[in-house]
């Protein structure tokens, strides 16, 4: 039996750069600090605060390898998640 529905299409998908890059990240933080939801399974998962910290390193060592190589945008984008991230962590209970 046949599929009538004819051939599946991809979607069409937005090309990479770096904001999404550091989007993607910020948000992978944000699913290590809890806030935000696993987007496999739609749920919350338990904070992991190493793994944010680690996230949040990373996007520090780019903010110091990419200095005077990025756009306006993408600087004010990278030091406005750094600085989100970094408050956030420190608000993590020390019981985790």
């Amino acid at each position: 039996m046949t599929d009538s529905s004819g051939p599946k299409t991809a979607r069409p998908t937005k090309p990479l750069d770096f904001s999404t890059f550091l989007i993607s990240l910020g948000t992978s933080a944000m699913i290590q600090l809890g806030d935000a939801p696993d987007p496999t399974s739609g749920g919350m998962l338990r904070p992991d605060p190493e793994g944010a910290r680690q996230t949040i390193e990373l996007l520090a060592l780019l903010e110091t390898k990419t200095k005077g190589n990025l756009d306006d945008a993408e600087q004010e984008l990278l030091a406005k998640l750094l600085a989100d991230l970094r408050v956030r962590i420190v608000q993590l209970p020390n019981t985790l």
